[in-house]
């Protein structure tokens, strides 16, 4: 008698609807504007939309620890509260205004929360010491081997802290109608506990969950969505001449062989822990930026634009001061908003199994040329790299990307045939889409 072995789905769970072909923006209310506050961010949600963003992640919202506080005014990763609203930022008012107004124009939006550890003065710290980790001498201890020491670490293996903090996670969707997290070090927190607060969440309504993680077991029980950090340290070696473009290569296989595939990956080339700690975009990638821009919008993942991209992002802002974004308008700005509204448009660039999944179309200059086909049956896309600084010639083998196409990006008509040579100027691009 045989024994029948069935396929067993990996993701336990189902990502909402409106996820399938959104992008992400990420706001930094402190610095987002003049005032820094979420009245501020409200007045400017219409232009997020018009951008091309769908879901909207609004650093951390509660109040910050006093005790050994980083600068002036502190991480917000330093949670003195998880039941209050910093009072730089507003009021519950301004954060239910906020949501309500990003609802009214079909805009999603989630905060970031801080599971793994707490301020030194969190009210907690007091009444339940026994929910933090302690080092070799019995005493609260920072995360190891990081300089937070603004922080201190809980620890899971207590059962009351995870209904103390799975009940904070929910009366924010509750009383505020928020529709997920972005979760931060989220590996740092036991994944069981990630399939609790989940489960309890989408009792009340279907959530989006984002770790700052790259791991796939995270997708299993509660996230939707990962860091694709390997992707843009990838990409930020090959920019520097530090990696090749073979990297990239392994990157994509990886993703596809190795991860579900219904977990989206986030890829981008800012946020803000990138900003503050690694630089600018124009610092790292320099010329290379839209190259890079045209993969995270239209290769396999979810594109992130970290607030202040879209206006070129032209310093590094503190991160424990206040520093408001420079606001201006940008080629960059315009760049994203075109790319979004394709990627939005066509299903074969859609996210996670919404989309389809990237096939490599081989070509003769493999060194610095990445090309590749996204299909389905309504559309096809054939998309070509240049990560070099130097203007590169290429033609392609194989039969996949034969056919008449529009330059998605010029409205230029081309026939590829097999004898096609392109040139491509220095980190140059080419976006095709199929004549149906």
């Amino acid at each position: 008698m045989s024994v029948k072995y069935p396929v067993e789905e990996m993701v336990k769970f189902k990502s909402p609807d409106w996820t399938k072909n959104a992008s992400i923006y990420q706001v930094n209310t402190r610095q987002y504007s003049a005032k820094g506050d979420f009245a501020s961010v409200t007045l400017d949600l219409a232009r997020i939309k018009r951008l091309g963003c769908d879901i909207v992640w609004i650093m951390p919202i509660h109040e910050i620890g006093l005790k050994n506080r980083k600068g002036k005014l502190g991480s917000p990763y330093a949670v003195k509260d998880y039941y209050s609203i910093n009072p730089e930022f507003g009021t519950e008012s301004d954060l239910k205004a906020l949501v309500a107004t990003a609802h009214s124009l079909d805009l999603k939006v989630i905060l970031d929360w801080v599971p793994n550890h707490s301020a030194w003065d969190n009210p907690i710290v007091e009444s339940h010491p026994d929910w933090y980790a302690k080092d070799h001498k019995g005493d609260f201890r920072p995360s190891p081997w990081w300089d937070w020491d603004d922080i201190i670490e809980f620890d899971y293996d207590q059962v009351d802290l995870r209904e103390y903090m799975i009940n904070a996670l929910c009366y924010w969707v509750r009383e505020f109608d928020i529709d997920g997290y972005r979760c931060d070090v989220a590996g740092y927190v036991p994944n069981d506990f990630w399939k609790q607060a989940r489960q309890a969440l989408d009792r009340i309504k279907p959530v989006f969950m984002l770790a700052e993680w790259e791991n796939r077991d995270l997708h299993m029980y509660a996230f939707d969505m990962s860091y694709a950090w390997s992707w843009n340290e990838t990409l930020f070696a090959i920019v520097k001449g530090d990696a090749c473009l073979d990297k990239l290569r392994k990157y994509y296989s990886w993703n596809e062989r190795a991860w579900p595939k219904k977990a989206f990956r986030m890829t981008f080339i800012s946020n803000h822990d990138e900003n503050a700690w690694e630089g600018t975009p124009n610092e790292k990638f320099g010329n290379a930026q839209k190259v890079c821009i045209v993969l995270s919008c239209l290769g396999e993942g979810m594109p992130l634009i970290h607030n202040g991209q879209e206006a070129g992002e032209s310093k590094r802002l503190a991160f424990f001061e206040r520093d408001p974004i420079e606001w201006q308008p940008h080629e960059i700005g315009d760049f994203y908003q075109r790319l979004l509204t394709i990627k939005k448009a066509h299903s074969a660039l859609w996210n996670g199994e919404y989309g389809a999944t990237m096939i490599q179309v081989p070509n003769s200059n493999q060194s610095n040329i990445f090309s590749f086909i996204r299909q389905d049956t309504h559309s096809k896309w054939f998309i070509v790299l240049n990560f070099n600084a130097q203007e590169q010639a290429v033609d392609f083998g194989e039969s996949l990307f034969l056919g008449e196409y529009e330059d998605a990006l010029t409205n230029e008509s081309i026939h590829l045939e097999s004898s096609t040579i392109l040139n491509l100027a220095s980190w140059g691009y080419k976006v095709f889409k199929a004549k149906r």
